[in-house]
C-alpha cells in the first residue's frame, strides 16, 4: 500500500498528515486520542477493504505537528484544525474514524458539518466519558504522573509496558517511537507538548468542554460506536444512551478489549469496522439500475 508523509501549515501551526493508499481513492479520515499519533493506525489500514484513501493526522501537540504556544487544546480548536485540513485537501465527502479525544472530535465535526461525513466511527468516546468516567480519572492520573524525561530506552520501554500491560510488546514499541525524541543531554523525552496538553486536561476550562449530548442528537450520517468490554472509559450503559439519543447509531463491543481497541485486539477491531465500511458499497450497488 502506498505511504506518503507530508506536513501542511493549517490554523498557524504546522501538522504532519501520514496518508496510505491511492489519492484518488475513496477519503478515510483517522484521529488518535489524547496521546496519539497518526501512525497508530498503521495496522488498521492494512487490514480495511481496498479502495480507501487512508488521512492520519497528528493532531496539533502531538507526533511530528507544532506544539500550541498557548496550550489551545480543546475540542473547538482541534475541529477548525480538521476543516482547515478538509479544506485544504478538497475533500467533499468522507469516511470519519475516531479514537477517545480524536472520536469527541469526530462526533463535534460530523455534527456540525452534516451532509459532508458518509459514515463515521466512533472507537470508545462518548457523553460524560471524557468527565467523569473511570478512564477519565486514570488518564488523569497517568498524565499527573508521567516523567518528562527517561534516561535509556529500557527505562521507557518498562514504563510504557506498566501502563498498557494489554497491549502486544509491538504496539508499545510503535508507540514509543512515535511518542519519544532524544535529548541533547542524553536520554529520551515526549515529542508530545507532555505539560501542555496534562495542564489542559487537568485544569481545563469549564466553560470549553464540549457537551457531547447534542451533537450526538444531530449526526445525520450511519454511526458505528465501537466499545471495548473491558473499557474503563465507554460503558455499556452510555453506548446505549447514544443509540437512544440518535437512531443512525449502532453499537458493538469488542471482547478482551479496554480502552485501546485498535491495540488490544486489532483484528476482531478491524473485523467491526470492515463491513460497516461496506454497507454504503452494498447499498449504492443495490441502488444502481
Amino acid at each position: 500500500m502506498q505511504h506518503r508523509d507530508y506536513w501542511l501549515t493549517l490554523s498557524g501551526l504546522q501538522f504532519h498528515v501520514t496518508e496510505w493508499g491511492d489519492a484518488q481513492d475513496f477519503p478515510l479520515l483517522l484521529l488518535h486520542g489524547i496521546r496519539g499519533y497518526g501512525e497508530t493506525f498503521a495496522d488498521l489500514v492494512q487490514r480495511l477493504p481496498v479502495g480507501y484513501r487512508c488521512i492520519a493526522l497528528d493532531q496539533r501537540g502531538r507526533g511530528q505537528s507544532d506544539w500550541d504556544p498557548g496550550c489551545n487544546y480543546y475540542t473547538d480548536a482541534y475541529v477548525a484544525d480538521i476543516e482547515a485540513l478538509v479544506a485544504r485537501l478538497g475533500l467533499h465527502r468522507f469516511d470519519l474514524l475516531g479514537h477517545s479525544m480524536g472520536g469527541i472530535n469526530a462526533i463535534v465535526y460530523a455534527a456540525r458539518h452534516r451532509g459532508r461525513v458518509r459514515r463515521l466511527i466512533i472507537e470508545d468516546a462518548g457523553p460524560g466519558a471524557f468527565e467523569s468516567s473511570a478512564g477519565a480519572t486514570r488518564i488523569r492520573r497517568e498524565l499527573a504522573t508521567t516523567p518528562s524525561h527517561f534516561a535509556n530506552w529500557e527505562e521507557a520501554s518498562d514504563f510504557m509496558r506498566a501502563l498498557r500491560p494489554s497491549v502486544t510488546e509491538e504496539a508499545r514499541q510503535q508507540r514509543l517511537d512515535n511518542m519519544l525524541k532524544p535529548t541533547a543531554e542524553g536520554g529520551y523525552t515526549w515529542r508530545y507538548d507532555h505539560v501542555g496538553i496534562s495542564a489542559t486536561r487537568l485544569m481545563p476550562d469549564i466553560a470549553r468542554v464540549v457537551d457531547l449530548r447534542p451533537h450526538i442528537m444531530a449526526l445525520s450520517c450511519p454511526t458505528l460506536v465501537v466499545r471495548g468490554e473491558r473499557s474503563d472509559y465507554l460503558s455499556a450503559e452510555i453506548a446505549a444512551e447514544m443509540r437512544q439519543l440518535n437512531p443512525r447509531i449502532r453499537t458493538c463491543t469488542i471482547a478482551d478489549a479496554g480502552h485501546y481497541i485498535h491495540d488490544d485486539q486489532p483484528e476482531a477491531f478491524a473485523d467491526a469496522v470492515r463491513p460497516f465500511l461496506l454497507e454504503e458499497r452494498t447499498t449504492r450497488a443495490e441502488r444502481t439500475p
